[in-house]
């Protein structure tokens, strides 16, 4: 051993040249607007210099446009950089303007992010699942929805989807898009009765859970609870909006139900007072919002911690699901993954002749694709015929004639 007093001649570490590999550039990031079943989707095209494709999608529905000028203005400094750099692109992306964050930024750079791990799966020849640790299920678990006008359908509904071989069924409130107007004095209480049959009907071997779409206020959203009898509900999702963790945690002490949130998080600094003050029992995190896979999968380890399995938000179509897929593979605190396809519901997000390869649901579970990537296919000349078209939500509004929440 050298004396503490010598020096020591350090040899020069040769930078390996596969680093600069001019052909993982990117040459250019597109945004494609379309309309596909019931709604519009928003993907991100990203090719790289040696012709390798990779897709994206925006969780931001209903403001896709927004989120199309913020991906152009990425795409003017992203262009001509190494598409291998994931993390360090997310880095720049949400850090190269004064004001960061925000959900229209946040959108792009998830379905920027998402496109690059395409890519680079692709580059390596394995699933996405590989570049986030490995596959930890075969499997992925899904739970579907029903949007039963009445109790009689809402039962019906149920009772199908539960011989189709779902142990866990969301409902939205029978009453959810009746008219412009919104009462929760009038609607709670027949939802609760709702609810009430609907559990008596199937037991509780089947995980029973609700969508409030975030319309309420605590005080509301107590009331309803309160009108439960215990062991009603297994989950109940955004019953009120998440700007204001505090009165989350008002609630969070009126009620023993367990709370689905964060499908409107945009950053794990969103997410982490709803896991620390134990304000949600699953994490409902979107991953075309919040930030991709690089973002996600921090939310995910973060929520391991505190012993909150994800539930992820998918509302959108085949390229979310697929993203969705994977990250739910790689992860081990999962329970269900949302599914819009069942034997109940289908709003046309996964046509086939626009995506001919995509992840497939057999039964209730989706299958994890060992193609690479995301095992994911555009067709492009099919996409770009299907025109978008000006969508809007339901303004909704009190009997007094004052705004609520959609």
């Amino acid at each position: 051993m050298p004396e503490m007093s010598e020096t020591v001649a350090l040899e020069a570490v040769p930078v390996s040249k596969g680093w600069e590999d001019k052909a993982a550039r990117i040459t250019t990031i597109t945004p494609v607007l379309a309309r596909v079943g019931k709604r519009n989707q928003l993907l991100v095209k990203l090719v790289t210099e040696d012709g390798l494709t990779g897709w994206g999608e925006s969780g931001l529905s209903g403001r896709e446009r927004a989120v199309s000028a913020a991906v152009d203005h990425f795409a003017a400094f992203l262009e001509g950089q190494d598409s291998r750099k994931i993390g360090r692109i997310w880095q720049e992306c949400y850090r190269s303007q004064y004001f960061e964050g925000g959900r229209v930024l946040t959108a792009a750079i998830s379905a920027i992010d998402i496109a690059l791990h395409d890519v680079l799966g692709k580059r390596l020849g394995v699933p996405v699942y590989q570049l986030l640790g490995g596959r930890q299920r075969d499997v992925i678990p899904t739970f579907a929805s029903t949007m039963g006008q009445d109790r009689q359908e809402l039962l019906e509904h149920t009772h199908k989807l539960i011989h189709a071989g779902w142990d866990c069924v969301r409902i939205y409130p029978s009453n959810f898009d009746r008219g412009e107007v919104y009462s929760p004095r009038t609607s709670l209480p027949e939802i609760a009765d709702d609810l009430k049959a609907m559990r008596e009907a199937i037991g509780h071997t089947v995980t029973l859970g609700i969508d409030l779409h975030h319309r309420l206020s605590v005080a509301e959203a107590a009331s309803f609870c309160n009108m439960l009898p215990s062991g009603t509900l297994d989950f109940l999702e955004e019953p009120i909006r998440s700007e204001a963790p505090d009165a989350y945690a008002v609630l969070r002490g009126m009620t023993d139900i367990p709370f689905a949130v964060g499908e409107e998080f945009s950053s794990k600094w969103q997410a982490a007072p709803f896991l620390e003050k134990g304000l949600t029992q699953f994490m409902r995190l979107d991953i075309c919002n919040i930030g991709g896979f690089t973002e996600a999968m921090k939310v995910a380890g973060w929520s391991e911690r505190f012993y909150v399995d994800l539930m992820p938000h998918n509302p959108l179509g085949p390229v979310c699901t697929a993203a969705t897929v994977h990250l739910a593979a790689a992860t081990p605190n999962f329970s269900w993954l949302e599914t819009r396809q069942s034997p109940v519901e289908n709003l046309g997000f996964h046509d086939t002749g626009i995506f001919p390869e995509q992840v497939q649901l057999e039964g209730p579970v989706y299958v994890v694709p060992d193609s690479p990537g995301l095992g994911v296919e555009v067709d492009e000349d099919a996409i770009t015929k299907q025109d978008p078209t000006h969508v809007e939500a339901p303004h909704l509004r009190r009997p007094d004639g004052s705004v609520t929440n959609w």
